[in-house]
């Protein structure tokens, strides 16, 4: 294929995917890092920010307590496993446009304040 041909057809397929983009048929690819806090039921955020599309949440534990991270929301309640300190809770989520709640689902931690918003565009 003569180099024209070649940078055309480079062109299109940057246009096509471009255009695919704006219109929402690609969706974004969000890792999010959050820790729990040391010495209160707590994550080191309360609001995140993330595009639709698939969201990871990776939540590291430095507490003596046991934590996890789990996102809700539109119909969605997806959680994370139980880490001891030291350990990673991760939860993959795929979001539509919206506000979801992600928290600890270890019993009464959300309740105690372990929560924040995901805020989608």
């Amino acid at each position: 294929m003569p180099k024209v041909g070649r940078r055309l057809l480079i062109a299109a397929v940057v246009a096509v995917a471009a255009a695919l983009a704006v219109a929402g048929v690609v969706s974004a690819k969000t890792t999010v890092s959050l820790s729990a806090s040391k010495s209160k039921l707590a994550f080191n955020k309360k609001t995140i920010r993330a595009k639709k599309g698939s969201v990871t949440l990776v939540m590291a534990n430095p507490s003596g307590l046991p934590h996890a991270v789990a996102v809700k929301g539109h119909g969605l309640n997806k959680k994370g496993k139980t880490v001891n300190k030291g350990g990673t809770s991760r939860v993959t989520v795929t979001l539509k446009k919206g506000t979801y709640t992600f928290y600890c689902p270890v019993d009464g931690h959300k309740a105690a304040g372990m929560k924040g918003k995901i805020i989608v565009s």
